[in-house]
């Protein structure tokens, strides 16, 4: 199975995975073990995610049914969410997490956003969202700095094997490396044809980061939510469509081929289980450099995953 080495605990994590958001929560411990029996050993969740239990059953059943062993899984992957970014509250949450997944440790916990809100006790709403209980956002003076030596406290105690960082930008990264103990391994961010964030990746290459794109797909996974900015499908591009008809491949596995070919992991989800076999193969042909140039031509800057259409004060990627 291809993979990427990281860098400090020479780990190796799938370049293709199988994410976990919007997988529903009703059929979520089917989905998960049938995706670990199809192949996958990558697993991408986050308690925002609403469905930690059951992705923990379905890896449960997985192991008991002797597909695979634990160690067998190369990276079941985590995020803190913005409430639990005090030194008091990170190393709690992971514990909670590992609890419902029935885990011992997480092979990659990532901070989910640079964004801390007010804490909300699980006891009393979880997961808890962005909102308060009167629906508005309170935000929470915890600087970066005390929640990334929080992380490295994870590892310290055997919770995760790696940390790091999703949805940041290059000026926050730079600052962490000045000071992180265990630097960021992975960062994962919103990578499609619309948003190719070259000048990011480049960064992240120097810096020997990882990559993990989400999102692949574009405005698909943002349809239903009401929120795919008016953007026209990936899916079906013409300029896509025209080389996954040269191929003999899916559009869906062009996209996905055009992240890992450049060294890019990728989470793709499905609920529908050949879809989820279909993304799983999108390694097995190549673009040339002349298709990747195509795609990578389509970038607008168009990023649908951005805090500020939430609240103003949340403009991360201003």
């Amino acid at each position: 199975m291809a993979s990427i080495v990281l860098k400090r605990t020479g780990q190796k994590m799938p370049l293709v995975g199988f994410g976990l958001w919007k997988v529903n929560k009703d059929t979520c411990a089917e989905t998960v073990f049938n995706a670990i029996k199809a192949g996958y050993r990558l697993l991408d969740g986050a308690g925002d995610y609403g469905n930690e239990k059951q992705a923990g059953e379905g890896v449960r059943r997985a192991i008991e049914a002797g597909l695979v062993k634990r160690e067998d899984l190369y990276a079941i992957n985590l995020s803190l969410w913005n409430t639990f970014h005090a030194k008091e509250h990170v190393a709690a949450l992971a514990r909670k997490q590992l609890a419902d997944w029935g885990l011992d440790y997480f092979d990659l916990y990532l901070i989910h956003f640079p964004i801390t809100l007010k804490y909300v006790d699980p006891g009393h709403r979880y997961p808890p969202e962005w909102f308060g209980d009167d629906g508005k956002v309170y935000l929470q003076n915890t600087p970066m700095i005390e929640t990334w030596q929080a992380m490295e406290k994870v590892v310290d105690d055997g919770l995760a094997k790696n940390i790091g960082l999703s949805n940041c930008q290059g000026s926050l990264i730079i600052d962490i490396f000045r000071y992180a103990r265990y630097e960021p391994q992975v960062l994962q961010i919103e990578h499609h044809p619309y948003l190719t964030q070259e000048p990011l990746i480049q960064l992240c290459k120097t810096f020997g980061i990882a990559v993990t794109a989400y999102s692949s797909f574009g405005p698909q996974s943002y349809v239903e939510l009401g929120a795919h900015k008016g953007a026209a499908s990936l899916l079906q591009h013409s300029i896509i469509a025209e080389i996954a008809s040269a191929k003999g491949k899916s559009t869906s596995q062009v996209l996905l081929r055009w992240a890992t070919q450049r060294g890019l992991a990728v989470i793709p989800k499905s609920n529908n289980h050949g879809r989820l076999i279909q993304n799983l193969e999108c390694n097995t042909f190549d673009l040339t450099p002349e298709e990747i140039k195509a795609i990578s031509g389509l970038d607008i800057g168009l990023r649908l995953n951005d805090p500020v259409d939430i609240d103003s004060r949340l403009a991360i990627f201003a």
